[in-house]
């Protein structure tokens, strides 16, 4: 599959629909309006609508006609994916004689999708559920594979199951609301395709002096469509081959380690998702360089300047000071220690050989992640 170039920003996108086939079959669509098949989806089926407050607030109307009842609220953003906040959706489905042949339905962005995903699995020990992600995030990653989770204090997503939806209606006309930090968390997870999935999108983002880029950052309807089917595609197709994440699917942590880590270390909510993963990206290329495995040596800097297009931090220092804040080196390590790759004490990461070319699973001695964590981004000596 190729990905779309920037011609696609001259009219809006046509729906793309594609299927997951793995342990449940996931059914897939993407597009401007596609919420309104939401009560085709459901086909007189009894549902129970999980939904971010801000969200039913901008978008709620666009499920009118789905027939759903009222909607069992959740917080924005990460304050949904405690562990409290699941215990208490929990008994509210069970206060509402949720049943086993009911749906969930998940209204929101990644954490409203990971939380109300999470409740689906355990609920009745598994209901279905069907997501419609609301945000750039959610649409191009979060609401395909059926990862769900809440966060602990000691790491972020440390509880979860995987649990696949039944459908996602990605819609693309809500993005429209996004606040642009939003919109700026979502491309770090383009950046992340782009870099070390799907290098067509690379080359997409980067042509014509980085076009479609900039329309992407600012917003631009059609430059979102462009980027969104891409990315959801090549994570289908890694789903599809392997869902429990024991080979190929690790591909998709390119950028977490370290990113979640930033977001547990922070406190979770303090920096957005995508933003963390930005500066993981640019610690995972300083790592490659560092360990002799960078093929291309020019990557990095290719890699730099598509984050400075987008928006987003090129490293940690970056983050740090785009967001007013100065991370202590310890709790980073810490999260490093409870990640859940982690093995025998030693971290994993995704690292870049060349664009589109992975390194999986490489086990980090803890003193090296030290030494780079401290450099912040500056050259270090060569390998």
């Amino acid at each position: 599959m190729s990905a779309a170039g920037p011609g696609a920003r001259e009219s809006r996108a046509a729906t793309h629909a594609f299927e997951v086939r793995a342990s449940r079959r996931t059914h897939v669509r993407i597009g401007p309006g596609v919420l309104r098949d939401l009560g085709a989806v459901l086909g007189g089926r009894r549902a129970h609508l999980v939904a971010d407050e801000h969200v039913l607030e901008l978008h709620g109307a666009r499920l009118a006609d789905a027939g759903l009842g009222d909607p069992l609220r959740l917080p924005r953003g990460e304050a949904a994916k405690t562990w409290p906040a699941l215990g208490d959706l929990l008994e509210r489905l069970a206060g509402r004689r949720a049943e086993r042949s009911h749906l969930v339905v998940a209204f929101g962005g990644g954490a409203t999708s990971d939380a109300a995903g999470l409740a689906a699995a355990l609920y009745r020990r598994g209901i279905a559920w069907i997501a419609c992600p609301t945000t750039l995030l959610g649409q191009v990653d979060a609401a395909i594979g059926g990862k769900t989770a809440v966060d602990l204090p000691q790491a972020k997503n440390l509880v979860g199951a995987f649990h696949a939806p039944e459908a996602v209606l990605a819609d693309t006309e809500v993005l429209g609301t996004l606040a642009p930090e939003e919109r700026r968390s979502g491309l770090g997870e383009v950046a992340k395709y782009a870099l070390g999935v799907v290098p067509d999108l690379f080359g997409a983002l980067e042509a014509e002096d980085w076009a479609l880029a900039r329309a992407a950052r600012a917003g631009d309807a059609g430059a979102l469509d462009a980027l969104i089917a891409p990315c959801a595609e090549a994570k289908g197709r890694l789903v599809a081959v392997d869902e429990f994440e024991r080979g190929p699917r690790e591909a998709l942590n390119l950028g977490h380690t370290l990113g979640h880590a930033i977001e547990t270390a922070a406190g979770h909510g303090a920096v957005p998702h995508g933003v963390a993963v930005a500066a993981g990206l640019g610690f995972a290329l300083e790592l490659a360089a560092e360990m002799g495995l960078l093929a291309e040596p020019d990557l990095p800097d290719r890699a730099a300047e598509l984050a400075r297009q987008l928006g987003l931090p090129r490293n940690l220092a970056e983050l740090e000071r785009d967001l007013g804040l100065r991370l202590d080196d310890r709790p980073l390590l810490a999260a490093l220690a409870q990640d859940k790759k982690t093995q025998g004490g030693k971290a994993r990461f995704v690292l870049p050989r060349a664009l589109g070319r992975l390194e999986l699973g490489v086990e980090v001695e803890a003193a090296r992640i030290a030494e780079v964590l401290a450099r912040r981004g500056r050259p270090g000596p060569a390998p």
